[in-house]
């Protein structure tokens, strides 16, 4: 839609606060969700220009052109829960939030970004502002991207600040959560243009709070033959003391595997978190019963949900993130090419140096929402639910939450060897206190299993030894790792699976 002067030219997203803002521009809020979308973005810029996103809240990335000043905005929200990338090819911006449109492109030359590879086999993760071919970016969060026809600015319009309140108790803390919230899924439930949901379910607190809160009426979750690694009984029992349906996927070894070369492709980028694949087994899945479905994203990250957080850093350490996968020693003796040049630090120092004078936890909590949990969670759930044909919705991300969880001090944050304390408590409002304060179990795939079995990791095998392989890894070194690994050092499977994601990555883009 335009109005002549200012274009959306790109929009992928969800306004949930769309009602107050319908009120506040003067829009019909019978009009149908596209056109209003887009009558909110239009209207919205031209009254704020570009503090818009001071507005909206939920999950967007948008493309707005304004033909007055003939100039391009590309925008990312707050925490990044919508990726988009861009590109400058013979003269023009392209942006995207699917990588392998841009990658597709005839006006593209596709060449690997070796940092990109070297950065990834440490964190497990594409990292920061580069992605894995050279010449496309990603628009950070909290970002937007100027286009003047010749030149991209960068524009950082929004950053994760802490700064803890002491004036409040942990009851008064729960009280503001439990508002928040209430807040948030009470705009989810007024929108009768998506008047079926359904959600996803773990064992533990985050999504559990989501079922019982929000509206949705069946949960989702995946299982495992494994013991240790199936919560699918937890999430069955929490379904039912809510009384809420419940649907499992069980996967088994060759569904996941067979499954994993779609996931890469989709993803666009190589990605090390074996959960990605699971994910997408169970976005699958639910597809066939609802097409909005909620996620507990975001409260690890703005609560202090990791031990990571929890266990203090040595001295004159830098924190980064809460996943790495190899050491600089180990990618150096891996990695053909190696460049000395190239330091893990350098895609967290602007952000660690930001943060110096802060408590440990603000420190930790600002650096995994920066770049953890856009680069590695929300990549994985935006890009396959996406792929799934699934629009899923993260409450819990929307930043008016943030907003509270910057104020709570960390002392409330892990209490009583709980994390997330305060938040357990808000959750215990409509939980159980066997549900709210239940151990964090994560969504633990069986993979580290798997990968060393046999019966299903010969495909692994062959990309670990194939010709890819030979020119990027030193074969003395990756035997070395698989023999340590199948003979018994388990904690070896995610370097592993790290290569083995990229190697197939590679051989779908440039083989």
């Amino acid at each position: 839609m335009t109005d002549n002067k200012i274009e959306i030219r790109y929009f992928s997203g969800y306004i949930r606060n769309w009602k107050k803002l319908c009120s506040e521009l003067d829009i019909d809020a019978s009009l149908g969700r596209s056109e209003r979308e887009n009558t909110i973005l239009i209207k919205a810029y031209k009254k704020w220009h570009m503090q818009m996103m001071e507005h909206l809240f939920g999950m967007f990335v948008i493309a707005i052109w304004d033909e007055d000043i003939q100039q391009l905005f590309c925008i990312r929200d707050q925490v990044g829960q919508k990726h988009i990338f861009y590109t400058v090819c013979g003269g023009e911006f392209l942006c995207s939030g699917d990588i392998n449109e841009l990658a597709a492109d005839p006006r593209f030359e596709k060449k690997l970004n070796m940092r990109m590879l070297q950065q990834y086999l440490f964190y497990g993760y594409p990292i920061g502002k580069e992605t894995f071919y050279e010449g496309i970016y990603k628009l950070m969060p909290g970002h937007y991207a100027q286009w003047d026809g010749k030149t991209v600015t960068l524009h950082r319009y929004w950053k994760p600040e802490f700064e803890p309140d002491e004036t409040k108790t942990a009851e008064e803390w729960a009280d503001e959560i439990k508002n928040t919230v209430n807040e948030i899924l009470s705009e989810e439930k007024e929108d009768k243009e998506c008047p079926y949901k359904e959600s996803f379910l773990s064992g533990g607190v985050d999504s559990s709070y989501l079922l019982a809160a929000g509206d949705a009426v069946c949960a989702n979750t995946v299982g495992y033959v494994e013991e240790g690694f199936d919560e699918s009984g937890l999430a069955r029992h929490t379904a039912e003391v809510l009384n809420k349906g419940f649907r499992v996927k069980v996967i088994d070894p060759e569904t996941y595997f067979a499954r994993m070369p779609e996931v890469v492709d989709k993803i666009g980028q190589p990605l090390g978190d074996a959960s990605a694949v699971a994910f997408s087994l169970g976005c699958a899945a639910v597809s066939e019963y609802a097409k909005v479905v909620y996620s507990g994203e975001g409260i690890d990250e703005f609560f202090g949900g990791y031990n990571a957080h929890k266990n203090p850093l040595k001295e004159g350490w830098t924190y980064l993130t809460c996943s790495h996968i190899m050491s600089e020693e180990a990618v150096k003796a891996l990695m053909l090419g190696y460049d000395e040049s190239i330091k893990a630090v350098e895609p967290v120092a602007p952000y660690w140096n930001e943060v110096q004078g802060q408590d440990e936890l603000s420190q930790k909590l600002t650096i995994d929402i920066s770049l953890w949990l856009e680069g590695d969670i929300y990549l994985n759930t935006d890009r396959t639910s996406t792929a799934c044909g699934i629009e899923l919705h993260t409450p819990f991300s929307d930043l008016r939450l943030f907003n509270v969880a910057r104020r709570i001090p960390g002392r409330f944050k892990f209490m009583n060897d709980q994390n997330k304390y305060v938040f357990r408590m808000a959750a215990s409002s409509v939980l159980p206190d066997e549900v709210a304060f239940r151990k964090k179990v994560g969504f633990a795939v069986p993979i580290r299993k798997w990968l060393a079995d046999p019966a299903y990791n010969q495909p692994v095998k062959d990309k670990l030894f194939g010709e890819t392989s030979k020119k990027f890894f030193d074969q003395k070194e990756m035997s070395a790792l698989w023999e340590s690994y199948t003979g018994g050092e388990a904690f070896l499977w995610s370097r592993i699976y790290n290569i083995y994601a990229f190697l197939l990555w590679y051989d779908q883009k440039f083989a």
